[in-house]
């Protein structure tokens, strides 16, 4: 059953640190994949100790991303301990179901036993993924996840909504006095970041201190989020922070605060923690980070596919832990574990 997580109270969040396994251990070596003009990285580990050896693919929502390169540690380690699981990753070069859509197809034709898979849309990506799972392949959604979901051996995330409003929770905390607030999001139609404004804006809404000025797409990219984060900021002058739903719209973020002269004045909250986020925070441009738990979702990720190749109960949905992320708490141990990776 997903996890529900309540919402901090102003000073709560500040030291609310929930803990989060991180640690790699597997090796991984690189090969090409097909898909169109997609590019995508791959990589194999595992070792058979006898027996059924499973197969697994991972099909990230973006090569190369800290976040699902840290799920994929899991995900490597976890097929290494349990020894008769192998596991190919790959993803597109953009968040985007044009590229991650003929993964799936070119994935499918090969028929591993299971799909662990982060959709890049929750209708787009729909298609493929049930032409896989008729074809008799398990599929586990992981991180974000479909309209129509059915079918899907598991969904795994972290609870998003409840992300959101620890975001605003952040907030909050550094503008007591209240404000306008907005956010910068990369693009409707996905999942995760839709269920991060979801719970920014009712948190939001619901303190009468502050008022929600909306939200803004940057497509994903940081010279967007940039212009839209400066185009709002002369709009709306008496903005106190800004919530940046993922690491594109954090990098933006700061970049049009910075260009609006309000560095320091206006407080940005974001998610993830990649380490050019780390680095914004020691500098000042990002005042706090809302961690996820890539790892965890990919250690889970595979024992829910052992669990349905080998038909045992699945639960299907579980939910994950957040860390908030400080300047002032950067050096802890749950701060340190929760950075995400760039390699294993």
């Amino acid at each position: 059953m997903k996890r529900s997580l309540a919402v901090p109270t102003a000073g709560a969040a500040a030291v609310m640190l929930l803990a989060l396994t991180a640690a790699c251990s597997s090796s991984s070596s690189t090969s090409a994949a097909s898909g169109g003009s997609t590019t995508t990285s791959g990589s194999t580990t595992g070792a058979s100790t006898g027996g059924t050896t499973y197969k697994m693919t991972f099909i990230q929502g973006v090569a190369g991303d800290g976040f699902y390169v840290t799920m994929g540690c899991g995900i490597q380690a976890e097929a290494k301990k349990l020894g008769n699981v192998t596991v190919n990753i790959q993803g597109p070069s953009q968040f985007d179901p044009t590229l991650q859509n003929p993964i799936i197809e070119s994935v499918t034709a090969a028929h591993p036993n299971a799909i662990l898979i982060a959709p890049d849309d929750v209708s787009a990506s729909r298609p493929p993924l049930a032409a896989a799972m008729s074809a008799g392949i398990k599929v586990v959604l992981v991180d974000t996840t479909l309209s129509d979901p059915s079918g899907a051996v598991s969904q795994i995330s972290s609870d998003n909504t409840a992300g959101g409003a620890f975001a605003f929770a952040a907030i909050k905390q550094l503008v007591p006095g209240g404000g306008q607030v907005l956010v910068v999001n990369t693009k409707p139609g996905i999942s995760t970041t839709d269920q991060r404004q979801a719970g920014f804006a009712a948190a939001a809404k619901a303190d009468p201190k502050f008022t929600y000025v909306g939200t803004q797409f940057d497509q994903d990219t940081a010279s967007l989020a940039a212009q839209v984060t400066l185009a709002a900021l002369q709009k709306n002058p008496h903005i106190v922070g800004i919530f940046a739903a993922n690491l594109f719209s954090a990098e933006g973020a700061a970049t049009g605060v910075r260009q609006a002269g309000k560095s320091g004045q206006v407080k940005i909250v974001g998610f993830d923690a990649e380490p050019d986020e780390i680095t914004a925070l020691q500098q000042g441009t990002v005042q706090a980070l809302i961690a996820q738990s890539p790892y965890v979702i990919g250690t889970n990720a595979v024992d829910q596919a052992v669990a349905a190749l080998t038909g045992k109960p699945t639960t299907p949905k579980i939910g994950t832990k957040f860390t908030i992320i400080t300047k002032a708490n950067l050096s802890s141990a749950a701060s340190q574990a929760a950075i995400y990776k760039t390699s294993c």
